[in-house]
């Protein structure tokens, strides 16, 4: 999470986090609420219009929470590359599962590598550093557990109750995987607005009975 040294600057920037956990959380309730069916053209649907969300929603708080310069450059082109890849999933959303893997490890690959990027340049002096690291790598981590997955595996088994015949491929684990994904996201980034903005307040209140 953020630091407890956290700057003028880094308390301006509390509300990003948030904004960014809204469209997270939406995602995962959307793949929970399907109750274990994740088909390809499901995952595509659910991670096109995710995508699209984080691309407009990034461009705004990069416009809006970053001033001139590499760390509003970084983050604008992150947020060309969801909308990009979250327009690719719907178009291509009859696919199946080989556009959801190359469309989503595209995607994870590069918009984690980008704000890893950010999170490590600024790392000695911005708190919000480590969020930016922790994201950046946890999305690379979900684009490679989407390559390493085999696209032709497949398990049947019964479902606790009456759930019935199940199966268990690799559209099931991939689309599983970004309900995780955006789980983790949504709390992290959660506590880390929160984190930004008591932190700094808890700051000026040392600073000023010291």
């Amino acid at each position: 999470m953020a630091s407890p040294g956290v700057t003028a600057e880094d308390a301006a920037y509390w509300y990003a986090p948030l904004a960014r956990a809204i469209p997270a959380a939406a995602l995962t309730c959307v793949i929970t609420f399907a109750g274990g069916f994740y088909t390809p053209e499901y995952g595509l649907a659910s991670f096109g219009g995710y995508a699209i969300v984080v691309g407009i929603l990034g461009a705004v708080l990069a416009l809006r929470a970053l001033p001139r310069g590499v760390l509003r450059t970084v983050f604008l082109i992150q947020a060309v590359v969801s909308l990009a890849a979250g327009i690719a999933a719907l178009v291509g959303m009859h696919g199946g599962l080989p556009v959801l893997l190359v469309v989503v490890a595209l995607w994870g690959i590069i918009a984690g590598f980008l704000e890893l990027y950010a999170g490590i340049r600024s790392r000695r002096t911005r708190a919000v550093a480590r969020d930016w690291i922790f994201i950046g790598a946890l999305t690379v981590l979900f684009a490679v557990v989407c390559l390493v997955i085999p696209p032709d595996y497949v398990q049947h088994y019964n479902a606790p109750g009456d759930g019935g015949a199940r199966i268990l491929n690799a559209s099931v684990m991939v689309v599983g995987a970004m309900g995780i994904y955006g789980a983790v996201v949504a709390v992290y980034l959660a506590i880390a607005g929160f984190s930004l903005r008591f932190g700094a307040s808890t700051a000026v209140k040392d600073g000023a009975t010291s």
